[in-house]
């Protein structure tokens, strides 16, 4: 335990000291004014603008003099590597916004020796679920995002820039209990049976799955989880394969790091209809997209809809809705989702 509160030590001395644009007055103001000030100095210019964008609420509990927080601030860069149409999506929608930026924000201030202290704990967030504060060597991690710059002071509390857009986990439609445990087949069943059958479909899919690492097969196995997946067809992954190469398709089979994260980006924590799709975008107006979070931790997936109704996912068409199993639901779409290019 004092190796680990050691490394929090090194960290804000080294880390806090090294990056310019959060010198600290001797009488720092508010978190919001701290944020303010930075981006005055071109730095937190897209998290101001969030908080600007969410329910009042995040802008009044930032600025409390009585209150006492810790924010896990994303550093623009962190913003920017959502992607264009997911950041304006979110900004868009004020709900998700807000949920989003109250799971950076957690009561207490917590500095970074603390936080060496607390590695492997679960802290519930403002949003109501919670983040998993970690020390991995060197590095202090909030879920998987790291804290690049430690202890920036404020009156009300502490801020601790980060590389990553945290994303809370999405709330399942339904969810089986150990005490009642779905039955019946799972997604991983119906996409076995589906590539045997007598019309194979998804025998790329599988055979996917199968070169990935154990745990996406577990996940898809599992009775007790709620998933929706979208899933290639064949045709989907034959154009991937026409479209990268034989050599560099094959490449991508035998890569099982990045062939789970590709296969990971296709799956959303949760139960989610067609008819849960639909009444998202019915619930407000000129709601342009959605954003899903997916397993792959900090992606996230845009759902969109087109005049005639149609629904794509990163652009790739659903061209089958609702097929259930006992742990979730799968939407066939006619193309492979690939991986978000590295910033």
């Amino acid at each position: 335990m004092h190796r680990l509160a050691m490394v929090g030590v090194i960290l804000v001395l080294l880390l806090g000291a090294a990056v310019p644009g959060f010198a600290q007055e001797d009488e720092p103001g508010t978190i919001a004014e701290v944020i303010t000030a930075a981006a005055d100095e071109g730095q937190f210019t897209i998290l101001l603008a969030a908080v600007q964008a969410a329910d009042p609420s995040v802008l009044e509990k930032l600025s409390d003099t009585e209150a006492d927080i810790t924010v896990f601030a994303p550093t623009d860069d962190a913003f920017n590597a959502v992607g264009e149409d997911e950041l304006n999506a979110i900004l868009e929608n004020q709900e998700l916004l807000t949920s989003i930026l109250l799971y950076h924000v957690m009561e207490g201030a917590v500095g970074s020796a603390d936080i060496a202290d607390m590695d492997g704990e679960a802290v519930t967030t403002l949003q109501g679920t919670p983040i998993e504060l970690r020390i991995d060597e060197d590095k202090v991690l909030v879920n998987s995002a790291e804290v690049v710059t430690p202890d920036i002071a404020a009156s009300n509390g502490v801020i601790h820039a980060i590389d990553t857009v945290l994303m809370p986990p999405a709330e399942p439609v339904a969810e089986a209990t150990e005490e009642a445990p779905a039955a019946g087949n799972t997604i991983a069943d119906v996409v076995t049976a589906s590539a045997q059958g007598d019309e194979p479909e998804f025998t790329m899919l599988l055979t996917a799955v199968q070169a990935a690492s154990p745990d996406v097969l577990e996940q898809l196995s599992d009775p007790n989880a709620q998933l929706t997946v979208f899933a290639p067809t064949d045709e989907a992954f034959n154009a991937l394969k026409e479209s990268l190469g034989d050599e560099a398709f094959q490449a991508l089979l035998d890569d099982e790091g990045k062939l789970t994260d590709t296969l990971l980006y296709h799956v959303v924590n949760g139960k989610v209809l067609v008819a849960d799709i639909t009444a998202a975008f019915e619930s407000e107006e000129n709601v342009d997209a959605l954003v899903a979070q997916t397993l792959l931790t900090g992606n996230t997936l845009l759902i969109t809809k087109d005049e005639e109704g149609n629904y794509y996912v990163n652009g790739a068409q659903i061209v089958t809705t609702d097929i259930e199993a006992a742990n979730g639901v799968i939407h066939v779409i006619e193309a492979v989702i690939t991986l978000p290019e590295a910033e």
